[in-house]
């Protein structure tokens, strides 16, 4: 398959079941929102190390947020239902209940709950209430500005992490240039999150090290300094490879975003970029299979 002059590769990106929260923070102005979001959602590009992957998903209107004001929702993405407590319950307790103005809300529903409110409203130490609005328990924490409002449980539910494409090309300018764009095209789609710095990694993984104790390790095959010598799936005028790594709450989201940003790359950068792949390790990491060529038709 060839788009625009790029070769899309007969491959797959290999992605594996997590488990997801969304998380509404709403707050007075923009700048405070974006402060806690940006927080929350720090140090959390990969579950190799941060303990959870996470990121902002898009902004949401005042009439769409439980308390009327501007919101943002953020995804929170961790490998079993007791990590990804631990991590919200950290992350909320130190970014979001410490940002001038803020609540917090669940922003989805399902049968599985886990501690929100009900956990941070400790920190009230005797002084907090809590009351019921449609049917949601809320809590309303005293602070030194005023009080802090967060729904008593999140919802929480299946996700997928680990979706991605490999930008090949011939030049990093070009290569950095066509990722930005891509990241730009993907983060228009709902229930989808790019965890890493501005949704680009130039560090792609493989699994396992030479060293015991890494559990990953640097893709060599896509390394271009070393080419002349590891097995290499880079031709010579190959000089720069960047990933993007999707997280999503479904698979149909996660392809969309894929075939959004193979789309304008393909458009816009078939000079530069000489073909789109896709990190695997032989069906042996995650279950679900995103086959570009049939992300692509």
């Amino acid at each position: 398959m060839i788009i625009n002059g790029i070769k899309i590769e007969n491959t797959f990106a290999e992605a594996f079941p997590m488990k997801v929260v969304r998380l509404i923070i709403t707050a007075d102005s923009k700048y405070w929102l974006k402060q806690a979001a940006n927080n929350v959602t720090g140090f959390a590009t990969s579950v190799i190390a941060c303990g959870c992957e996470a990121g902002v998903e898009k902004e949401i209107k005042s009439s769409q947020t439980p308390d009327g004001r501007s919101g943002i929702a953020v995804l929170l993405f961790a490998m079993d239902s007791k990590g990804l407590a631990k991590q919200v319950l950290r992350r909320v307790g130190q970014c979001i209940l410490t940002s001038p103005t803020t609540a917090c809300f669940s922003g989805l529903e399902s049968n599985e709950k886990i501690n929100l409110g009900s956990a941070i409203r400790f920190f009230g130490d005797g002084f907090q209430v809590s009351k019921k609005i449609n049917d949601k328990k809320i809590w309303r924490i005293p602070v030194m500005e005023g009080e802090f409002v967060i729904e008593d449980k999140t919802s929480i539910t299946n996700g997928i992490g680990g979706g991605n494409i490999l930008i090949i090309g011939n030049s990093n300018g070009e290569v950095l240039k066509s990722a930005e764009a891509a990241v730009k095209e993907m983060k228009k789609v709902n229930n989808i999150i790019l965890p890493f710095p501005g949704g680009i990694v130039r560090s792609g993984s493989k699994v396992g090290s030479k060293y015991k104790s890494l559990i990953a390790s640097t893709n060599d095959a896509y390394c271009p300094t070393l080419k002349g010598i590891t097995k290499t799936k880079l031709s010579k005028s190959n000089e720069s490879v960047l990933e993007i790594v999707i997280d999503g709450i479904n698979e149909k989201d996660i392809s969309l975003a894929m075939k959004k940003g193979i789309n304008i790359i393909c458009k816009k950068f078939n000079k530069g970029i000489k073909s789109i792949s896709a990190g695997n390790y032989g069906g042996k990491l995650g279950p679900h299979h995103f086959h570009l060529r049939d992300v692509m038709k």
